[in-house]
């Protein structure tokens, strides 16, 4: 039984094995993106951030994904080639991966666990969207853990607990703030 991040070992984007163990200490944010998302002019947050606090320790861990409205098409390195040419990100991008469902990442299954779906931001344009799509595929959704799109964030501490859950919607102020607070 998994009691931190440190216990799951991923696929980097070449499709080697990369122990979480290698980040102990560092503050994480775990996100799974998408390049062709209403939400994907957040690598530009993103990065914003890591060029900020990397330095003190944070680490930010990009998973595309592709469950959601097949707006993670292409391979991992026209993934990556996408956002270095358009966002200019550094931080590190691993395999393609599904965040829900019998194949899902075991890392995510931990992630989930640890903490729930807490609820979009309505204030936020595309979570009213969010909310009305989501409501009419399954009036309870909101129940489940599962992740509900794109660019959903959680927040690992330097001991590997996961301590925060951010939707896409979530403004990256909140973000930051929680995570200057681990630092």
């Amino acid at each position: 039984m998994a009691q931190n991040v440190y216990d799951f070992t991923v696929k980097n984007r070449k499709g080697e094995e990369v122990s979480l163990k290698e980040y102990e200490g560092k503050v994480l944010l775990i996100v799974n993106t998408a390049t062709r998302c209403g939400f994907t002019p957040q690598y530009e947050e993103l990065e914003a951030l890591y060029k900020a606090y990397r330095e003190q320790g944070l680490e930010i861990l990009d998973f595309p994904c592709n469950q959601f409205g097949n707006q993670a098409p292409g391979t991992e390195e026209e993934i990556h080639e996408f956002c270095q040419l358009n966002y200019g990100t550094e931080f590190p991008q691993f395999k393609k991966i599904e965040v829900n469902g019998e194949n899902e990442l075991p890392l995510y299954t931990f992630l989930k666990k640890e903490q729930g779906f807490a609820g979009f931001d309505l204030a936020h344009p595309i979570g009213k969207i969010l909310d009305e799509m989501l409501s009419k595929a399954d009036p309870d959704y909101a129940a489940s853990s599962s992740i509900k799109w794109n660019f959903t964030k959680f927040l690992v501490d330097r001991k590997g607990n996961v301590v925060a859950r951010f939707e896409p919607t979530a403004p990256i102020a909140d973000v930051e703030n929680a995570i200057k607070q681990l630092l």
